[in-house]
């Protein structure tokens, strides 16, 4: 599976931004897709994952901010970022697994929320 991931930058805190990752490869291998993210001097963490059939799971910081969708159709996944605090600044990894379990990731893409 190899995972292309887009959207990161530069915005300003209380604005939006939307990451996308695509799969391709042996996506039949792939029962859920999602984020984790990695912030200076931390560990990383998850962010939000979809499972095939539409469960979600979130970070208890993002939800109610955070959306994350998928288009099977293009076999991508979505994650709209709303109301960005300072404290989401970090590198953002698209991963692919089974059983919510990451086994394949994606390259970084950053995310820096200025004041």
């Amino acid at each position: 599976v190899q995972l292309q991931a887009s959207g990161g930058g530069l915005v300003q805190a209380g604005g939006s931004l939307r990451l996308s990752c695509a799969a391709s490869g042996s996506i039949f291998s792939i029962s859920a897709m999602g984020w984790y993210r990695q912030a200076p001097g931390k560990q990383r963490e998850l962010v939000a994952a979809i499972a095939n059939f539409g469960s979600t799971r979130y970070a208890d910081s993002v939800k109610g901010r955070f959306i994350i969708s998928r288009d099977n159709a293009k076999n991508t996944v979505y994650l709209q970022m709303n109301s960005l605090k300072l404290e989401d600044t970090a590198v953002y990894y698209c991963y692919s697994g089974n059983n919510w379990i990451p086994d394949y990731w994606g390259q970084g893409t950053l995310v820096t929320v200025s004041s």
